[in-house]
């Protein structure tokens, strides 16, 4: 068959005018979403440009990663909320920022998340796990610098929720159904690619799991708690453990250290 570059075009411009443009505008959203994130509102952004302004505090640390927390607010939620507004012309609730049926969200999320603190706490013995986690090592030494790094962790999680689960989910709904919980996990488990290989492997049923509390709830704000409930106590418990070990302490002492926190 002969090719001609011509008609080539032609027949390729004709499939992308029959397009669904939302869809379009949703995939290529989330594409450059992303990589804003990766190269400009990440750690290793603030390491390579911002650090030797910060240098000299012992906090260097704590506001990398804020600097990551709340950039990454501004590229997964600021700026998907503007597209939806400006480009989509569409509400933000329609993508999930709504309380939407809230018994069943957090009936859902207090179950799962009791599930979770009790598999988290046997997970949390591995060396590995505590290698990890806290991802500032430093929280282990300041509930002060703790209880900073959850706040913005909270922040992140938010806006990490909504990219995935309000943005993606809802706007890939329309065209592709209850499928748009298996497109948005596959992005979410890539994302978890580096760290401890049963995490990774359980972000494929938690993308799902979290897909699908949105999708019958209507809403990501669930999947919000449920995902700072889970990251919360894997923190937590790092730390009640590398406290505990540190000190040499029995189970007894071990609660005394619990009763710090409040």
């Amino acid at each position: 068959m002969n090719f001609n570059l011509k008609e080539e075009l032609k027949k390729l411009s004709e499939i992308i005018r029959g397009m669904d443009k939302k869809v379009i505008i949703v995939f290529l959203s989330v594409a450059v979403l992303q990589t804003i994130s990766w190269y400009f509102t990440s750690r290793t952004f603030f390491r390579q440009n911002l650090f030797d302004y910060f240098s000299s505090s012992q906090n260097v640390d704590l506001y990398s990663y804020l600097y990551w927390f709340f950039g990454d607010f501004f590229s997964l939620f600021i700026l998907p909320a503007l597209i939806i507004l400006f480009i989509l012309k569409e509400k933000p609730k329609n993508y999930g920022l709504q309380f939407g049926d809230y018994k069943a969200g957090l009936k859902i999320s207090f179950y799962f998340i009791i599930i979770m603190v009790i598999i988290i706490w046997f997970a949390s013995s591995s060396p590995s796990f505590q290698s990890t986690y806290p991802l500032l090592q430093r929280t282990r030494e300041s509930w002060g610098v703790f209880l900073v790094f959850e706040a913005g962790m909270l922040i992140y999680i938010f806006a990490w929720e909504f990219i995935w689960r309000g943005f993606m989910l809802f706007g890939l709904e329309e065209k592709f159904g209850f499928y748009a919980v298996l497109i948005q996990m596959i992005p979410f488990v890539i994302l978890h690619n580096g760290k401890p290989s049963i995490e990774t492997f359980s972000a494929i049923l938690g993308g799902i799991a979290l897909g699908i509390l949105a999708f019958r709830t209507r809403s990501f704000l669930y999947c919000v708690i449920v995902h700072i409930g889970v990251m919360f106590t894997i923190d937590l418990f790092s730390v009640l453990r590398y406290r505990a070990a540190d000190f040499g302490i029995g189970i007894g002492s071990f609660i005394n250290i619990v009763k710090e926190i409040f």
